[in-house]
């Protein structure tokens, strides 16, 4: 069996491993038990593999939740990146995240036969502080489709909890519009 055709990308931009280290300083991270946090997670060298591999990534991603007992408050699954706002109980975010990418870059290596890094080193992460950030946060991770330019609605993308939580009547339908609007945020792409 041949593997699928997304497979044969290559994973890792053209930089030496060492040169990459070289640059890299040490990200301390201080989170508090009880803590809401938004994370971005990009493929390495922006490899859109992700669309295609979102079975693994959402096994990869309840495996490392359970691991810590967090839950996720929203999210989306985008070809080379997805975000998230995440809810952890211990504030072992870092755990969840490296669960994740380590369970789901063996399966897609096993699946794809590929070798090389999958993501990038590091994720991008924001303390949620207060509701209205959390609102904020939850209307960009379910705008983003909309921002790249894959729908035109937030509730036209598959890969993502807005349906789940508009249905509950938490946000409204074109929720996410002002994020972009009003703040220009870029928020870890």
């Amino acid at each position: 069996m041949t593997p699928p055709q997304y497979c044969t990308l290559r994973l890792t931009p053209p930089v030496s491993y060492s040169t990459y280290i070289a640059r890299m300083s040490r990200l301390l991270r201080y989170y508090e038990p009880g803590q809401t946090v938004f994370i971005t997670c990009v493929t390495a060298g922006r490899k859109p593999i992700l669309t295609e591999n979102t079975r693994l990534l959402l096994r990869a991603t309840i495996t490392a939740l359970r691991s810590s007992r967090s839950g996720t408050v929203a999210w989306t699954i985008l070809p080379d990146h997805f975000h998230a706002v995440i809810r952890s109980p211990d504030g072992d975010i870092p755990r969840v995240m490296q669960t994740l990418k380590r369970v789901f870059a063996y399966r897609f290596r096993l699946l794809c036969r590929s070798k090389g890094p999958v993501w990038q080193r590091r994720y991008w992460d924001h303390i949620i502080r207060n509701d209205e950030d959390l609102e904020r946060c939850v209307d960009y991770v379910h705008y983003n489709p909309v921002k790249h330019g894959y729908v035109n609605a937030p509730e036209k993308w598959k890969w993502s909890s807005f349906k789940t939580i508009y249905s509950n009547g938490y946000t409204e339908s074109g929720a996410g519009l002002w994020v972009m609007n009003e703040n220009g945020a870029d928020w870890g792409e």
